[in-house]
This record gives C-alpha cells, sequence and structure tokens, in this order.
C-alpha cells in the first residue's frame, strides 16, 4: 500500500468537509453579490445560476481529491476562478494537496490559486478603488498560507498516527515472537529432561537384563525381583517415552545434568532461607508422584521464590503442597506484600531463576496436564497456584 495514499473517509466524514467547503465560499458568494447591488449593476443570470453550478461541480471533484489529488487540486483552483461561491472548494483542495507534504506540488497549486485569484475579478463587473491592488494580491496569499499551514499540519498527524501505529504493530509482533521462542525454549528443555531420565530407566533395563544373562546361579526368588523390575522398570520407561513424544530437543550434544524432583523441594527451601527469605513449608504429600509431576512441580515453588525475592523483598513465602496418588497434587505459592521496596538495597540475596518465567512454567504445566493460575491477593501479595494430575502409579495407560 502506498503509504502517500491517506485513508478513504466515510460518507459522515466526507459530507461534513464538503459542506464545510461550501459553508466558507458562501460568504464570498454574498459579499459578491452586495458590491454589485451597490453599483447599480445587480447580479446577472451567471451569479444566480452558473456560480452555483460550477461551485457544485469543484464539490463533487473533491470527492475524488484523495485518490487523484494534484489533478483534483488543480482542476477545483482554476474553476474557482469563475465562481465566486467555490472559494471554499478551491481552499479545501489546497489544504487536501498539502497534507502530501510535497513543497513542488505545494508550491505549484498556491501560486494558482493566488493566480485564478486575480483573474476571478475579471468575472463580475466589480470596481475596485485605485491602489488596492496590493490587497487582491495579499489576501489570496494569505488565505493560501493559512491553508497549506492547516494542510501540513494535519498531514504530519496522520504520519504520526501511522508511525504510532506501525511501531504498536511492531511491538505486538516482537512480544508475539519472544513468547513464542519461550515456549518452545521450555518445550525443549522439558524434552532434555525427559531424555535424562528415559536414558537412566533404560540404562537400569539393560542392566538387569545384563545380570539375568551372565549368571545362571541366582535363586528363584532373585530371578523374580530381577524380572520384576524390569518389567516395572519398561512400564516407567514407555510411560516417560510417550510423554516426550511430540516434544523437539534443541542443541543435541549438549545434555543437562539430572533435573531436581519433588524430594529436593525441601533443598530449595532450606537454600531460600539461607539467602535471606522468610519461608514456610508445609506438605502432606507422603509419596513420590512421577518424574514429570515432580520436576514440575520444583519449577513452580522455585519460579515462585524466584518472583517473591524480586518483587516482595522481605515479605513471608509459604509453600503449601497437598495430593495423594490417584488424584492430584495442588502447590501453592503465597507471600505477603513487600516489607521494602523493590530495588532498594538489602540483605537479602537473589534467589537463582528458575529459567522462562510466568509464560515459560505455563506452557510446562499444560504439557504436564495440569493448570496454572497467578493473581494478587488482597493487602498486595500474590498467589500461584498449580494443579497437577496424579495418576495412580498401578494404573495403567491406555491408548
Amino acid at each position: 500500500m502506498n503509504k502517500d495514499v491517506a485513508p478513504r473517509l466515510g460518507w459522515w466524514q466526507q459530507t461534513w468537509r464538503l459542506t464545510a467547503a461550501a459553508v466558507v465560499g458562501i460568504p464570498a458568494w454574498l459579499y459578491t453579490g452586495v458590491l454589485l447591488h451597490r453599483q447599480g449593476d445587480g447580479p446577472g443570470p451567471w451569479f444566480h445560476f452558473g456560480d452555483p453550478l460550477v461551485a457544485l461541480a469543484c464539490l463533487l471533484a473533491l470527492v475524488w481529491r484523495r485518490r487523484f489529488p494534484l489533478a483534483v487540486a488543480m482542476t477545483v483552483t482554476i474553476a474557482s476562478t469563475a465562481s465566486a461561491l467555490a472559494a471554499g472548494a478551491g481552499l479545501v483542495a489546497l489544504g487536501s494537496i498539502a497534507t502530501r507534504r510535497r513543497p513542488v506540488e505545494i508550491g505549484v497549486v498556491a501560486l494558482t490559486y493566488v493566480a485564478a485569484a486575480q483573474f476571478a475579478v475579471q468575472v463580475y463587473p466589480v470596481e475596485s478603488p485605485p491602489g488596492t491592488w496590493w490587497i487582491q494580491l495579499t489576501m489570496p496569499a494569505m488565505t493560501a498560507g493559512i491553508a497549506v499551514a492547516v494542510g501540513m499540519a494535519i498531514g504530519a498527524r496522520r504520519v504520526e498516527v501511522r508511525s504510532l501505529r506501525e511501531r504498536a504493530e511492531s511491538a505486538e509482533r516482537e512480544q508475539n515472537a519472544r513468547a513464542a521462542q519461550a515456549r518452545a525454549l521450555e518445550r525443549n528443555r522439558i524434552a532434555r529432561e525427559m531424555h535424562d531420565v528415559l536414558a537412566h530407566r533404560i540404562s537400569l533395563v539393560a542392566m538387569q537384563a545384563g545380570v539375568l544373562d551372565h549368571r545362571g546361579d541366582l535363586s528363584a526368588e532373585e530371578n523374580r525381583v530381577l524380572v520384576r523390575g524390569i518389567a516395572e522398570g519398561s512400564h516407567q520407561a514407555l510411560e516417560e517415552l510417550r510423554d516426550v513424544l511430540g516434544v523437539l530437543r534443541a542443541e543435541p550434544g549438549h545434555p543437562e545434568p539430572p533435573q531436581p524432583s519433588l524430594d529436593r523441594i525441601p533443598d530449595l527451601v532450606a537454600d531460600a532461607r539461607s539467602s535471606g527469605l522468610d519461608v514456610t513449608l508445609t506438605t502432606t504429600v507422603g509419596e513420590s508422584p512421577s518424574d514429570v509431576v515432580g520436576r514440575t512441580c520444583y519449577r513452580v515453588v522455585q519460579e515462585g521464590l524466584t518472583n517473591a525475592a524480586k518483587h516482595a523483598p522481605g515479605a513471608p513465602v509459604h509453600i503449601t503442597l497437598e495430593g495423594s496418588a490417584g488424584s492430584r497434587l495442588d502447590v501453592s505459592v503465597r507471600n505477603s506484600p513487600p516489607t521494602h521496596t523493590p530495588g532498594t538495597p538489602r540483605t537479602v540475596r537473589q534467589h537463582p531463576a528458575s529459567g522462562f518465567g510466568l509464560l515459560g512454567l505455563t506452557e510446562r504445566v499444560g504439557l504436564a496436564g495440569g493448570t496454572l493460575h497467578h493473581h494478587p491477593t488482597p493487602g498486595h501479595g500474590y498467589l500461584l497456584t498449580a494443579q497437577l494430575p496424579w495418576p495412580n502409579p498401578t494404573h495403567e495407560k491406555r491408548t
């Protein structure tokens, strides 16, 4: 789309602009009629019929001024020579061409307007006092200058609005791109974690199978233990494989160390306390969920502690873990209002970031089949909660 072409106007916008152009020309038309009456000649047929028809044609031509700006401006300016009522249409045409802010076009149309005003006095036999030629030249030049100034101001505002709109659209596109990148990176991170766990389980299964193959002196009970371990490890590996399918692995060849799970949350809380945070942990979880649920729960707690240390320094933080196998695992991290303003000097060390913030955490929880919520609480605190599915480990997944 050509940026020099102004947006099309609606019918109401077009109507009031044309009406304003007609109203501006009415005083000039009436003043010409009064002068003709004073001279005793009286307005002729052209004044009553020809002049309004030319003005009407100029107003109709203004409808296409944004599609053909230069052609319409020149046509209306020249035609206004034969019509006093078309003076307003000529000014609107000059102001419209000035919105394009092209000096050559503006100069040509403005000179044509001033020259047309000099020839317009020949249409009606109006006698001018001697020595007033400079008034006949100055007045059209002043009105043309005002129309050009208004048009250029409108054009500058139009460019500024277009620039702000483009910047807003660009910022929105960049925000969407950053969000998509954060989701992709979080998916890749989850894939790396699952890969490490899956590789560990397969290694255990292979080791147990190797023991069965090389040890012929095992008792029946020992054989049953190994076979049961192989069956359970294979089943868990299949569950992990179903979870990791469809998630791309980024940067192959750079494996990460094994990721922490639910059993590492007390260590995480202890580390937060040592850094200066006032953290309380309440848990009723007595079993160990799957590695996917455990890692996700760990990341939720880690992100909650990170945000509390960053945005609510000195505020008490309360962590609650509830749930059981066959139901779900509920995680909540609630912090009270900050005791001092973020960014002010304090003794609390910044807690290490957990990854990609709440956006990435939402993606992680969603991939685990759960839901994440976060919102301010009454009293300027904050609450981060997650609900994670916790299927019964003895329940077989069905395809």
